[in-house]
């Protein structure tokens, strides 16, 4: 069968085997590149041979940093370059909607190496910290398979394709790309689930930063510091010194380092209490921040903000590995536990297949990636060539922090792991009844352990300190004072890492409000053509203020509510997430198939049949499961069952929060009956748009913008080649690139 051919007006923009078209790289490996690949692979094969192959003794934690390393090197050089090259055949002589369309609000063409760093912050949020954490109950083997495979084959294939065929749309958001390519029916789906999955994601992750933010000044003042920092970076940037990246990035990092001494000043003055903010305030300052941050021009604080914080982030992670390799921790937690073949863990309830993929999905396999991918990324990016180190590589840095996540979950002692994160209800509320429920888990832990690891981090207890955030803190406490200052430092690591968690998701909540703008401003423009502007004011200030209402209102009667608001539908965040994934790779196929990429199609076609087989799996157990832990209305019959009886079951206190339950249990079924639902009508839509295409090739038609040439330089990577170095010299321009009057040969 022939690959289909696209038609239309365009000039040579729909088919890949057309030109103008980027020349493939030239010349192979010498020699001397071979050994030093062949040293990398020995590596990663080494550092996986150990961990699949160790039973029942104690592994040193640098394996597994092996092993993830090796295998992302590999990744990176190999599968990311055969798909930007072969797959995508990306276009250095086209230019982008970036320089095409450059309003300095939106669109602005941005240093890849800012815009990596607020890709990378846009969409490592509490994912890649928490999921790791949680799914560790299973075991360090099976979270690290899924972390390091899952992001080399789908997740950094998704962030990268979609940030491509967004690029090629003007910046189209997913939803919007799906109702264009797709068709009317499995677009106006995609439009609704995407939106509705969106606000759910935004409300889950603010509210995991208002519960690390309340109280604590020191956290409050630091991020808060970020916000003026960023401005004046941005300021720098645009106005005062442009193009110097370097010069600027010494001078935010250094400002942000003051910034965090300063916090541990701030919560020991008189000036303690002017921070120490209760968690409504909180709320009510995160949505004037998101709607601020929304409407700005994107290089005055949404960028640099974001860059400074992949610093802190980055720098971070990268010194906890360095501190794995100094310290070589062991691995206290089994390869694979009891709980992965049972289904019954404390943490969570389900079986490891679904499970553990629904988990861990930020590090992995993440569809709100794919919002960023389709937002404000394909808006700021200079060059297609740089999809591979922002859409690939940004995704990749982020998996690597889920492996330090997944390390620091796993390096603490079993028996604390599930003290700190199994409820109350099912340790109790004391040590005793602590070590007693862990030990019959299987992990022995005694009260006075329990009380002692409390007292180290200065905690009146860990006990119940669900939600994985408090876990990875201990971890990067333990390692951290292993290597500088030791016990007496302990409890001071891990309140740097508490509030290091909260600027990791802060990131990815404001960045997300701004994409959940475009998103929904494409979508009103299928009504309005006004609102296909995305700088139209009316439309930017309308549309922003829908968003934070949206996340906002879940945020703020959760907080108020423990049983409402975004508390109600956080069952759902993992499942929503990874189905949003769906519609991306699903997009992204629709894509390759109907431009003439059908023999690549299954490059992003494998990673869709494994996240549609997950995802549906653990829709349909939620659904219809009998066991009152997994399945939402065996919840809401247990419960209803209870009120009948006139029981008040935990966690319920009162009968009218039993009505609640019964409220939420039913709500989230529903949600995930129509999620599920949403979701097979894209595939089914999209499996007739590539038939179509497959069989009637000439009636392809592609909503891609036309060629236009390129007057921009810029390196492809974060380092130039020598290639490219000569290519800026004879530009006359330095290494961040820019605009020159005559293309250059």
């Amino acid at each position: 069968m022939p690959e289909p051919e696209a038609t239309g007006t365009e000039r040579n923009t729909a088919s890949p085997d057309t030109i103008p078209d980027s020349p493939p790289p030239t010349g192979g490996l010498s020699p001397k590149s071979v050994a030093a690949w062949v040293l990398v692979a020995l590596i990663g094969a080494i550092g996986w041979g150990v961990l699949a192959l160790s039973r029942g003794e104690e592994i040193s934690a640098a394996w597994l940093l092996a092993a993830a390393l090796g295998s992302y090197a590999i990744g990176y050089r190999f599968y990311a370059r055969f798909i930007s090259d072969r797959v995508l055949k990306v276009d250095k002589t086209r230019a982008t909607p970036a320089e095409r369309l450059d309003n300095g609000v939106d669109f602005h063409p941005t240093d890849r190496r800012v815009l990596f760093g607020h890709h990378f912050a846009a969409v490592a949020g509490a994912g890649p910290l928490v999921g790791p954490v949680l799914a560790a109950q299973m075991g360090y083997l099976p979270g690290t398979i899924w972390i390091v495979a899952g992001v080399i084959f789908a997740g950094a294939v998704q962030d990268m394709v979609t940030l491509f065929f967004s690029t090629r749309r003007d910046g189209r958001s997913l939803g919007q790309m799906a109702r264009d390519e797709i068709g009317p029916v499995g677009g106006a789906a995609a439009l609704i689930a995407v939106f509705a999955i969106m606000v759910i994601l935004l409300a889950v992750l603010a509210l995991v930063i208002v519960n690390a933010l309340a109280h604590s000044p020191w956290g409050v003042f630091s991020i808060g510091m970020t916000i003026p920092i960023a401005l004046f970076m941005g300021v720098y940037l645009r106005v005062l010194r442009p193009g110097r990246v370097t010069e600027v990035s010494v001078i935010g990092v250094a400002l942000l380092l003051l910034a965090i001494v300063a916090g541990g000043w701030v919560a020991e003055s008189s000036f303690a209490s002017t921070f120490t903010l209760e968690k409504e305030t909180l709320v009510v300052w995160m949505i004037v921040y998101g709607f601020i941050a929304s409407v700005l021009p994107v290089w005055m604080l949404l960028a640099p903000r974001d860059y400074l914080s992949t610093f802190m982030k980055v720098g971070t992670i990268a010194l906890m590995a360095v501190g794995v390799v100094l310290a070589m921790p062991t691995l206290k937690m089994p390869a694979v536990t009891d709980f992965a073949a049972r289904g019954d863990g404390p943490v969570f309830a389900g079986s490891m297949f679904p499970f553990v993929f629904i988990t861990i999905a930020c590090g992995a396999l993440s569809g709100f990636h794919s919002l960023v991918s389709s937002g404000t990324t394909p808006k700021m990016i200079q060059k297609e060539t740089q999809v591979r180190v922002i859409g690939y590589g940004a995704m990749l840095t982020e998996s690597f922090v889920a492996v330090m996540a997944i390390i620091a979950a796993c390096i603490i002692e079993p028996g604390l792991f599930f003290a700190v994160n199994s409820p109350a209800g099912v340790i109790g509320t004391s040590v005793e009844t602590a070590s007693q429920a862990v030990t019959h888990f299987g992990f022995a832990i005694s009260p006075e352990a329990l009380a002692q690891a409390a007292k180290d981090v200065e905690e009146t207890s860990l006990l119940s300190r669900t939600g994985g955030a408090p876990t990875f803190a201990l971890g990067m406490s333990q390692i951290f004072s292993s290597v500088i200052g030791g016990a007496g430092l302990k409890a001071f690591w891990y309140h740097f890492a508490i509030m290091f968690e909260a600027l990791f998701i802060l990131t990815t909540v404001d960045a997300g409000t701004r994409v959940g703008r475009f998103m929904l401003q494409d979508t009103l423009g299928n009504v309005h053509k006004s609102f296909k502007d995305i700088s139209w004011k009316p439309g930017v200030w309308l549309a922003s203020a829908v968003v934070v209402g949206g996340w906002g209102y879940f945020l703020w009667v959760g907080v108020k509510d423990p049983l409402g608001g975004i508390n109600q539908l956080f069952p759902l965040f993992g499942i929503a997430n990874q189905l949003l994934a769906a519609v991306a790779l699903a997009v992204c196929t629709t894509l390759l198939i109907k431009s003439g990429r059908l023999r690549w199609a299954w490059v992003t076609g494998v990673p869709l049949a494994w996240d549609v087989a997950v995802t549906l799996t653990a829709s349909y157990q939620k659904i219809f499961s009998d066991d009152v832990k997994v399945g939402f209305f065996a919840q809401r019959d247990k419960y209803q069952t209870g009120i009948d009886a006139g029981k008040v079951l935990p966690p319920a206190k009162n009968m009218d929060e039993m009505h609640t339950v019964v409220t939420n249990a039913t709500v989230d079924g529903a949600l995930s009956a129509l999620f599920a639902l949403l979701i097979i009508i894209v595939l089914l839509d999209a499996a007739r748009t590539c038939f179509k295409a497959i069989s009637s090739p000439e009636s392809v038609r592609l909503s891609e913008v036309p060629w236009t040439e390129s007057k921009i330089v810029a390196p492809a990577g974060l380092i130039p080649t020598a290639e490219e170095r000569a290519e800026l010299a004879a530009a006359g321009l330095d290494s961040g690139g820019g605009r020159t009057k005559e293309p250059v040969a």
